[in-house]
């Protein structure tokens, strides 16, 4: 067994200099415990080399720490930001992790003679204005339904647009302007826009003075229907505004960041305030220990959660944190402009930060309430089902298709703190040897790839990626099949139980089944049934909507889609000159070298696709 502890730790001082730069600390099976930044490396690890002053945390981290790894760099600022990277891509055990970490919608309002204004998520790619971020996709979605209310902006795809003959549903509620058929021009679309865009950039009170005078010259000039309808805009508006609450009065752009440590959990609260307004609030549940201070999990947490996002010019904080220059200067560098990060003390940004501590700290006493009931469930489910403790880690499984068209499988998670969708997963059954709805055969694919795919990347279970529990859908004939199945890869000790409707299929009478053991029923009241009642509810929802998806996608899929050199803008002139692919596909070449955006030579590949494969 390698030696162990702070002397390992000691041996690595006398190769050490005084560079910035990031080091790793491994246990005896070079698994990676700690990732961390330093100005001074020798000075950092010469404070782990002593016996005694840690934290318990670090105390436990040093014990395990076989050995170390090290990585010099330029300046202290690209330290950081190696560390950060580290940390996201490795996942180590001691520290701060922030596990949820989608992208945040933005409303966008694309390059276009009559721009569309819809939600937009991931990379800016598309060309046009981005407005955001929004706290989530609920919040963009009321933002929207209050600018097509007041802007009357269309919200149709532009193939939509370019097809439409008469107006759509959107227009005869008043909710778009129909400019697809002319009924305004380009340049009253064009000031409506205008108008959207002054109010996402927070200047609303404007835009009103601006109706307000259009409606008084329409009425002088006896225009009394354009007017009524100025009138009911600035009613949408006034409503709008009301309904937003209280927005800041002097803080224009700032991301407030507030953080609350209770019991070796924390809740981090951001609120997003863009263009003066309050654009919605989320709350983030980092990985951390007890015995952790504020300002190493605000200054890991701000790291990764701007790893992929642009920064605001503004961070409001709750707590200091240690290295605020150099966090400065690295999201300086990524925003390509000056961001600022400040821990307010009195006025309007301090009330704020209280606002979002205190969101943080009633988040963290829910998400702690609902955790203790999880494991009592837990707990439940392991007394249940004769296990040897309350299982970590639950897999459920599920098929869905239509006599045996479009199968797929489907897996879903579930573990201490719930439903663990980051974990689901899709199977699209490949199996060409497959009878229509063999629903065994479907099965044997699915848990075939799971677990090899499992013995490959982790055969020493150590990474938490193992199910304690498999949940089958199904009774003793689908749970003897299954075990064979795991009996053949070498898996035979996971425990698992088949979940099958009583005689009467009703709902509350489920048997439970496992090998080797007769077949029996929990209590109709107990919580342990309706949770197990939920997580297969959850499977078979996952499942149908896995399957309908890829029904769908299959019921609009063309033979264009199979064409070499046909994207998704030549399909759409394709399908507008000719009506139909079938149309495509008889075309003569001449035809195909008329559409716009065709050339002779991919026509030619067009016409010769079809003619030799049809």
């Amino acid at each position: 067994m390698p030696e162990t502890g702070y002397k390992v730790i000691a041996g690595y001082l006398r190769t050490l200099d005084g560079s910035p730069g990031v080091y790793r600390m491994l246990d005896a099976q070079a698994r990676v415990l700690y990732v961390g930044k330093a100005r001074n490396l020798r000075a950092r690890v010469s404070n782990y080399a002593r016996p005694t002053g840690h934290s318990a945390r670090i105390a436990r981290m040093i014990r395990e720490t076989a050995s170390m790894m090290f990585l010099t760099t330029r300046t202290e600022t690209e330290a950081l930001l190696l560390e950060q990277n580290l940390i996201k891509q490795l996942k180590p055990r001691y520290n701060v992790l922030l596990r949820d970490d989608k992208s945040f919608p933005n409303v966008l309002v694309t390059d276009h003679p009559f721009p569309m204004i819809k939600k937009h998520r991931g990379a800016k790619k598309e060309k046009g204005h981005y407005y955001g971020p929004f706290a989530s996709a609920g919040a963009v979605n009321r933002s929207l339904a209050q600018l097509q209310r007041v802007f009357l902006l269309r919200n149709c795809s532009d193939a939509m647009f370019e097809s439409r003959t008469r107006p759509c549903l959107q227009h005869q509620i008043k909710r778009c302007t129909a400019p697809c058929v002319g009924k305004i021009s380009e340049a009253d679309y064009a000031d409506a826009v205008r108008d959207a865009e002054r109010y996402l950039s927070g200047r609303s009170t404007q835009i009103q003075e601006k109706l307000a005078g259009e409606m008084q010259a329409a009425s002088d000039a006896m225009e009394f229907e354009k007017a009524a309808a100025l009138r009911d805009r600035i009613k949408a508006l006034t409503q709008v505004q009301t309904a937003q609450g209280i927005n800041p009065r002097s803080t224009e752009e700032a991301d407030v960041i507030a953080l609350h440590l209770d019991g070796g959990q924390a809740c981090v609260q951001v609120f997003f305030i863009r263009a003066g307004q309050n654009w919605g609030n989320r709350d983030f549940y980092p990985r951390v220990g007890e015995g952790i201070e504020a300002a190493e999990v605000l200054e890991a947490f701000i790291g990764q959660f701007y790893d992929g996002k642009e920064p605001p010019r503004l961070l409001l904080l709750s707590h200091p944190i240690e290295n605020d220059d150099l966090m400065c200067e690295a999201l300086s560098e990524k925003a390509g402009r000056k961001v600022e990060i400040t821990v307010p003390q009195r006025g309007e940004k301090a009330e704020l930060v209280e606002s979002a501590s205190r969101n943080a700290r009633e988040s963290l006493a829910r998400k702690m309430a609902e955790t203790a009931t999880q494991a009592k469930l837990l707990r439940g489910v392991g007394e249940a089902f004769g296990l040897d403790g309350p299982p970590q880690r639950i897999e459920v499984y599920d098929n869905s298709h239509i006599q045996g068209a479009h199968a797929v499988g489907a897996m879903i998670v579930a573990g201490p703190d719930g439903f663990m969708k980051n974990s689901y997963r899709k199977f699209n059954i490949r199996g060409d040897d497959l009878t229509p709805g063999d629903d065994f055969g479907m099965m044997k694919e699915v848990l075939t790839r799971r677990f090899k795919r499992l013995i490959k990347d982790d055969p020493d279970r150590k990474e938490g990626h193992w199910p304690d529990l498999l949940l089958i859908d199904g009774g003793a004939g689908q749970v003897s099949a299954v075990k064979e199945i795991m009996d053949d890869m070498g898996v035979a000790d996971i425990p698992m139980v088949g979940v099958a409707k009583g005689i009467d299929r009703d709902a509350g009478k489920e048997e439970f089944h496992r090998p080797g053991a007769r077949p029996f029923a929990l209590r109709h009241n107990d919580p342990v049934l309706y949770f197990i009642q939920r997580l297969r509810d959850e499977a078979h929802r996952f499942a149908i909507g896995t399957h309908r998806a890829k029904r769908s996608k299959a019921i609009s899929a063309t033979p264009l889609d199979d064409v070499p050199g046909v994207g998704a803008a030549r399909k759409r002139a394709l399908l507008a000159h000719f009506g139909s692919a079938k149309a495509v596909s008889r075309a003569a070449l001449a035809d195909l070298k008329a559409v716009d955006g065709i050339s002779a030579s991919l026509a030619q590949k067009i016409y010769d696709y079809f003619h030799e494969n049809g």
